[in-house]
């Protein structure tokens, strides 16, 4: 006898269940493996070291095609919940006062988020005529903000959370270098407001340690010591350990780090 879902006509029933048709929509088999597809394509999301997910967008600053328009430059791809809801108000009036400081690290900021080209401009209105926040007042957003009502780019880059809200991306920041490459991923729940100071500090860390074949350790800063790569064997190591070079300290064989200036690590990223 054949196997239920798998022969014997539309209409057979197996002995062991008197539901279950070939039709996908009546087979409670093929229907649940059809969520489970979908809600697998609502979890997923590219990875660091991935490259950007291509897409076309309707934005507040004309049609963009991400990310080869952007080819050359870093980008931070960012999404917000909602339009008129006071976190994100404050998150776009803290980018657009950054946005030069932005520009002279090469970085491009791009905003995503579930609502239409109207109330995008609604808003961005309101943001610049009425709110005053920390100082901040007739902020003007000029940079691109994404009309994105059938949620296809903030599936392709996972920002939708089902468990947070299904039907608003989270607070998620791409930092994503002149190559398309995604270089870090920051994600941050509705209720907390992002952190603008660490947004930055991140993009000069890359492009330092880019520039210099440095890593950078923890909070760091322009003008801190970096970190010297591990040595690749054990004659470097050693050589390391006995070395007496100035500018560098070694704590041991694989932990050593290097007096590098502010001046010498703005002058290196913008080469």
């Amino acid at each position: 006898r054949a196997p239920p879902c798998h022969g014997g006509g539309r209409g057979f029933k197996s002995h062991r269940s008197r539901i279950c048709y070939n039709n996908i929509g009546r087979c409670p088999i093929k229907r649940e493996k059809r969520k489970q597809m979908e809600e697998t394509a609502v979890y997923s999301m590219p990875r660091i070291g991935d490259k950007a997910p291509e897409f076309k967008a309707v934005t507040t600053q004309g049609e963009i095609n991400f990310p080869a328009d952007y080819s050359g430059n870093w980008v931070i791809l960012f999404s917000h919940p909602a339009d008129f809801t006071p976190v994100c108000t404050t998150e776009f009036m803290t980018f657009a006062s950054m946005m030069d400081e932005f520009k002279e690290l090469n970085t491009e900021l791009v905003g995503l988020s579930i609502d239409g080209l109207f109330s995008h401009i609604a808003w961005l209105r309101t943001i610049k005529e009425k709110i005053e926040f920390k100082g901040m007042k007739d902020v003007e957003v000029t940079f691109p903000l994404i009309e994105d009502i059938t949620m296809e780019v903030a599936t392709k880059y996972g920002m939708i959370m089902p468990g947070e809200d299904s039907t608003k991306a989270v607070r998620a920041v791409f930092i994503i270098d002149p190559n398309g490459i995604i270089r870090t991923i920051l994600y941050y729940p509705l209720s907390i407001g992002r952190n603008f100071d660490e947004i930055k500090r991140a993009v000069i860390a890359l492009q330092a340690t880019d520039a210099l074949s440095l890593a950078a350790p923890a909070d760091w800063r322009p003008g801190d010591e970096m970190i010297i790569p591990t040595p690749g064997s054990c004659g470097v190591a050693k050589d390391r350990v006995e070395a007496d070079e100035d500018g560098k300290t070694v704590y041991d064989w694989f932990f050593a780090t290097k007096k590098v200036s502010e001046e010498e690590v703005f002058e290196a990223i913008k080469k």
